[in-house]
């Protein structure tokens, strides 16, 4: 018996519609793959800041 709160409601996951189920679990899922999404964002933008930096030290001092 989980229990799920939608927009300030509780209900009991056991009492929806398999549908509303179904929709619940794709709901979770794209929660969590936005959640990756953002961890992927937050990786790439610390290596892109890296990389700038090894450029700016390669590049000719006196230009």
């Amino acid at each position: 018996m989980a229990k799920v709160t939608i927009n300030g409601k509780e209900y009991e996951t056991d009492t929806m519609s398999k549908e509303a189920r179904d929709s619940l679990t794709n709901v979770k899922l794209c929660d969590d793959r936005i959640l990756e999404l953002q961890r992927d964002i937050a990786i790439t933008q610390t290596a892109r800041v890296a990389f700038a930096q090894t450029l700016k030290n390669k590049l000719p001092k006196d230009a």
